[in-house]
């Protein structure tokens, strides 16, 4: 016996104007299907819209097929529509819901719009719609929107916008000087012998500003020894004063380019890093959890940063002091032909033992505002990832703006005390 006949039917969509003819055939059989009725497609249509012009002053518009929001937008169709009513021709508008699917709010939008110019310009409106869309439009209807409402765009005067911005602050000031109280009390109760803090902390944050941030001071401080040492040469080569170079550059570096440098490169590298880490407890509540514990935050994420940073930048101010002049002497020893020993001896001889105090002053300072700052945003951070990126950025920028506010005060102060 053959395997019996396969039958089967293809179904027409509303587009085609002839019924559907379908052959298939299986192992020699064939079935001839004809007259096979036509299946109404509605709830899977896309959104459509219909117009039909009766009387030049009538405008009846159709809307069927399913309404889904930023399936198929009919921008193209409400524009034209909303023209042809605003044109004036149109005296009556009909809304007819015609083989209308499953819709959402995307469709009553676009109907409202529809009624709002309509009765905007004049135009009679007529609903044929289902109970509930009718119900929606009336209700979005019943109330008519306030002709002050929509708030005037006022042009604020110069004297109000900086009024503003220094009222702004305020709210600002407020957090600095609470979270310097708090370290106030920090540091009472290390003194104390009651604060929170761990000593294998306090060597990781050494550990952190000091032996793995040298590399990074030996390359900056080098080359910005040569630099100097290179731009000094341009100058004192065309009076054949190059051996005062060798002060030039031992001035620069010990007295403030070693301490600035310094800063700038922890600014980036350690204030940065506090704040990223302490903002990230806060996003996961290990903060929130250091209090319900009975632990002051300040205590245990702030001050063996503070102390590590405060205590290990006049060191590296120093080490870049030395590395700087180095550089200078590279320069002048291989480029400029000046004797070693003639440039060590020049360089002792014009630079005085107080201006490597004053070098260790700033970078002692410096250190105490990277630190303080990077601690600070971090403390002060939100509890989300965008917020952790702003409070790094916020960190280095200011420790940097606090840098250089710092050089000026202290450069201002030593030429005051004629140091």
């Amino acid at each position: 016996m053959g395997e019996p006949p396969y039958f089967g039917y293809i179904i027409c969509s509303r587009h085609q104007a002839e019924p559907a003819l379908a052959r298939m055939s299986c192992t020699g059989y064939s079935a001839e299907m004809q007259s096979i009725p036509r299946l109404k497609e509605t709830s899977r249509a896309t959104n459509r819209v219909e117009t039909d012009r009766a009387r030049e002053d009538r405008l009846r518009v159709s809307v069927g097929g399913q309404w889904r929001m930023g399936e198929s937008e009919r921008r193209d169709e409400l524009a034209s529509l909303l023209d042809e009513l605003e044109s004036g021709r149109v005296r009556r508008l009909t809304l007819v819901a015609d083989g209308l699917g499953p819709w959402d709010s995307s469709l009553l939008v676009f109907l409202a719009r529809l009624v709002g110019v309509a009765r905007a310009g004049g135009v009679g409106v007529c609903l044929d719609l289902p109970d509930g869309l009718t119900r929606l439009l009336s209700l979005a209807f019943a109330v008519p929107a306030a002709a002050d409402a929509r708030q005037k765009e006022v042009k604020e005067s110069f004297l109000s916008a900086v009024g503003g911005r220094a009222l702004g602050l305020l709210p600002g000031m407020n957090n600095v000087f609470a979270f310097f109280g708090e370290f106030s009390q920090a540091c009472c109760r290390l003194a104390l012998g009651r604060a929170h803090m761990r000593a294998r902390d306090l060597w990781e944050a050494v550990h952190e500003c000091g032996v793995a941030a040298l590399p990074i001071i030996s390359l900056t401080s080098l080359l910005f020894g040569l630099i100097l040492a290179f731009v000094g040469s341009v100058q004192l080569t065309q009076f054949g004063a190059q051996i005062y170079v060798a002060g030039l550059v031992s001035i620069g570096m010990l007295r403030i380019m070693g301490a600035v440098m310094v800063g700038v490169v922890m600014s980036g590298r350690v204030g940065a890093a506090y704040a990223a880490m302490i903002g990230a407890m806060q996003v996961n509540e290990e903060v929130d959890a250091l209090q319900a514990a009975g632990i002051y935050p300040v205590d245990f994420l702030v001050l063996p940063r503070a102390l590590a940073m405060t205590a290990m930048a006049p060191l590296l101010t120093l080490y870049a002091d030395i590395t700087g002049v180095i550089g200078g002497f590279l320069v002048a020893v291989t480029l400029m032909g000046i004797n070693p020993y003639d440039y060590l001896s020049t360089a002792a001889q014009l630079t005085p033992f107080r201006h490597v105090l004053v070098g260790l002053a700033y970078g002692t300072f410096f250190g105490v505002i990277i630190a303080l700052t990077g601690c600070f945003h971090g403390m002060r951070c939100g509890r989300s990832a965008q917020a952790v990126g702003l409070a790094t950025t916020a960190a280095v920028v200011h420790s940097i703006v606090g840098i250089i506010v710092a050089t000026a005060a202290i450069t201002v102060v030593a030429s005051a005390l004629n140091v």
